[in-house]
Formats: structure tokens, sequence, C-alpha cells
């Protein structure tokens, strides 16, 4: 059972009670529902409000409201997004403080990483896609045979789900919709069960912007009804195209559905990413740099470095600068840096206990350094002589953990951080411009960072991975790309 409501939710910043309910946002109203699902704040455990869960019959409403608003904004003129989407950056910029509060209590984020990253970042992609927004052009080529003339539109696909996680909430939810808003798609954007209030603020924004009701809907859901949910969404034959961020295995089912529909996808998926610090690098430039991509926020970023490659000639003098690094950036005085649920501190002890048992030691850190009375919380920790016998070999940890090697040649480096499935973020340490770039052109990888870490996103470059990390890209012209589809019109004279 739901009910519509316009006002169920204020702008109170993270304050909110164990009873107050997020709605769904559907058509324009705000969507209550008889079904819940708690929010727990990972930093205390503790149940911080509820969230509306969507059934079948909302996710069809939604749908709807969707392709009923389609004709509409399709036709809207391009300088019409543009205010819109200038003014949601606007709105955004103003209510930092607020959305900033939502995204710490809900993931257990620090204030660097939500209203110092994640608020800023998204305000500077919603103002790029706003200026880029009248670039969009079809052409007029020259046809083969004399008297015939065509013309190549360039057309949205209609109505487009966004699926996004948790971890970076307002970069990759606003993402999820908003080149697809500025191109002239409808829009669902299908929030994480760990963040609805962050998925309602984004929904609230272009709200208060002016979006028309029906262009984005919110939706969230209870983790069991997440299947059954996601298939109806996908399958349903008014969803022309999807788009998901998150891990690899949860991506290959959601390509599976779309390819059993015939329908186009776009994947920016888990990585496994290498920090390369060749002989001649600027060591304590690396090591600060390789723990900040390692440990910021608890490691639980796709593009967080997985793997440190270091040189021998160097690594004795690395792992000293990089055990400084941590210290001072990460210092054990200080709370243990938290995780969004137990599930990714178990999952990382897991993976340092199974190397720590075939032989591999630990360089920094250690399993017993967080409080024994958090299951949320764990410091970083370094593992040495890791081999491809382990898990943590091959696993992507999503957690503050990163595996440090030593190699004889840069070849060698090379070799090493393409022995992954994975392939979305690389990093490359040294003074020489004409080396780097020659690492950086033989790593499988979507993006090369020459001397800064692997965690890099920004508008105006492209950003997607290669192998299991996925396929297809956001962010600038090929972010626009992504949800345009062409027309080929022929004439004859």
């Amino acid at each position: 059972m739901s009910t519509n409501g316009t006002n169920g939710t204020s702008h109170d910043g993270a304050n909110g009670s164990s009873e107050q309910i997020i709605p769904l946002q559907i058509n324009g109203k705000e969507v209550k529902t008889s079904t819940t699902f708690d929010v727990v704040d990972p930093s205390t455990g503790k149940v911080i409000w509820k969230s509306a869960s969507a059934s079948k019959e909302d996710a069809i409403n939604a749908i709807e409201a969707a392709q009923a608003a389609f004709p509409a904004w399709s036709k809207t003129k391009p300088a019409k997004r543009r205010d819109i989407m200038l003014k949601a950056a606007e709105i955004l910029q103003s209510r930092a403080e607020e959305l900033g509060g939502y995204m710490m209590t809900e993931t257990g984020s620090q204030a660097p990483f939500a209203t110092g990253f994640n608020i800023p970042s998204s305000v500077e992609m919603l103002k790029d896609i706003a200026g880029r927004m009248v670039t969009i052009a079809g052409s007029v080529p020259v046809c083969g045979e004399e008297g015939t003339n065509a013309i190549v539109y360039k057309e949205p696909y209609g109505v487009v789900l966004g699926i996004a996680p948790w971890n970076a909430p307002y970069i990759l939810g606003f993402r999820a919709v908003a080149y697809a808003l500025a191109t002239g798609n409808t829009t669902i954007l299908k929030a994480p069960e760990f963040s609805p209030r962050c998925y309602w603020a984004i929904g609230s924004v272009f709200q208060e912007a002016g979006l028309p009701a029906g262009c984005l809907n919110v939706l969230a859901h209870r983790t069991q009804d997440a299947a059954a949910i996601t298939t109806l969404l996908i399958e349903h034959p008014a969803v022309k195209k999807i788009n998901f961020t998150g891990s690899t295995h949860v991506g290959g089912i959601i390509a599976a559905a779309a390819g059993k529909a015939l329908k186009p996808v776009l994947m920016e998926l888990g990585g496994k990413a290498s920090a390369i610090v060749l002989a001649d690098a600027d060591l304590q430039k690396a090591a600060t740099q390789c723990a900040l991509g390692a440990f910021f926020h608890s490691g639980q970023v796709c593009m967080a470095t997985e793997r440190i490659i270091v040189h021998s000639s160097i690594a004795a003098a690395f792992s000293t600068h990089f055990a400084t690094a941590i210290s001072t950036i990460f210092p054990v005085s200080g709370p243990a840096p938290i995780l969004v649920s137990p599930a990714g501190v178990k999952k990382n002890h897991a993976l340092v206990t199974d190397a720590l048992a075939k032989g591999a030691r630990l360089a920094i850190g250690s399993l017993d350094d967080a409080p024994s009375a958090s299951s949320t919380r764990m410091r970083p920790v370094v593992v040495s002589d890791v081999s491809k016998a382990m898990d943590l070999y091959h696993t992507e940890s999503f957690g503050p953990t990163v595996s440090l090697f030593v190699v004889d040649s840069d070849d060698e480096a090379v070799a090493l951080a393409n022995d992954t499935e994975y392939g979305l973020t690389c990093a490359v340490f040294t003074e020489d411009l004409r080396r780097g770039l020659a690492v950086a052109k033989g790593v499988e990888s979507g993006a090369v960072h020459l001397n800064s870490m692997t965690i890099h996103d920004e508008p105006g470059l492209p950003h997607g991975g290669v192998k299991k990390s996925g396929f297809g890209r956001f962010n600038a012209t090929q972010g626009f790309e992504e949800f345009l589809r062409s027309k080929t019109v022929t004439w004859r004279d």
C-alpha cells in the first residue's frame, strides 16, 4: 500500500528519528509505503530512520510516470534543460551541509569525503553538463549516390534506469540520471538500501530546481525485494537503457537480464587498481598518494589502490615513507576508519587471514587494532609477500587493505598490474614523463594517473573501465553520447 504526499521529508540536515520514513518520489510526489526497512548509522549501529520500500506496483507507477513525461521533456529546448541543471547546481551548493550530513550519517564517511569532495564534485558535474548541453548535434554526411541526401539525428532513448551505489551517493547518484536527463531522456533512479535519504535528496534538488514531474523518479526497496523489482524495471518495455555502477558480480546479473531483454547497458564496476612506483619516483609524493588512494573512505571506492608495485631499488626507502604517510594521515591515536557494514570488515579480515595462512606477512597494521566493541571499524593494513595462491591477490577488498609487491623492471610491474580480471584505474609514479607514458600505454585500464592516486574522477574526463570493470563511459562528451541514439534519414532530390 502506498500513499502520496508532497512534504514527507523536510530539509533538516541529518536530523531525524528512527520512526521517520524517507519516501519514494514518483511523478513529482513523495510516496510512503506500508512496507519499510531500517537504515542504520554504521558508526553507532543504531537505526536512524526508516525508508519506504517500493512494491512492484510502485515500480510500474514510476515507469509509467517517466514514460508519460518523456514526450514533453524530449522536446524541451537544451537551453531550458541547461537552466534547470544550473539551478540544481546552485541548490546543491546551498544545501551542502544538509546533504553532507545525510551522507556522513548513512555511510559513515568523514567530512572531507562528503562535504569536501562529493558535494563540490557533484556541483561541478551539473555545471559541466549544463555547459555542454547546447553542443548536442547530428550530422549531414555525403551520400554515395548522386541526388541522395542524408541527415543523422541524435535522439534520446526514452526512459532510462539508473542504478547507483551508496559509497559516493551524490557523485554516482547524480551521474546516473543527469546525463540522461540532459539529453532528453526521463529517468528512474534506484537507490541503495544503505543511503536512501541521500538519493531522496537528489530527487529533492532536481524538483526544487524545476524539473517537471515524472522526469526523475526515485525508488528504494528492501534487500529481499531487489531481484523482483530490478528485473521488473529492466524487462518493462518502456525502459530503453540501463546504467549501473556497483560490483562486478551484481553487474553481471544486471547485464544478463538486460541482454535477455536486448537492452543496452552502461556499466562501471569493480576494480583492483595498482599504483606503480618506478625507480625514479618522488618517494614522499608516491607514499602520500598511495596512502590516500588505498585508505580514503576506508578503501570503499571502486578506484581505490589495491596493489602497490614498487621497484626493488627503492623498495626499502618507499616502505619507510609509506609507513610515515599512513601514521600521519590515519594516526592510531584517532578513531579507526568506518566501513558501511560489518560484512566489509569480515571480508577484509578473511582475505588477510587467508593470505597470512598461505605465507604472506603483515608489513603495516594489525587485524587487532580496531576496537573490539565495533563491528564496522578497521584500521589500515598493508600485506606483503602476496602470491597468486591467495584470495587477496585476485579479490577486490573494497576496504582498508592493500598489498605491497616488489619488482625488478617496468615490464614486470606492468605485467603484474595487468594480472587481474579488472581494469578501472591505475597510478604510475615517476619523474620521467616519457617513461610514465610508456608504462601507462601498457596498462590495461580505463584510466592511468601519473604522480597522483588511483582515485580520480572529474566531469571533464571520460570515466569507465575495461575487462570486468565494465564498458561504456560516464562524463564529458562520451557521457552525453551514451544516452543518445542516432537516426538516419535519407531523401532523393
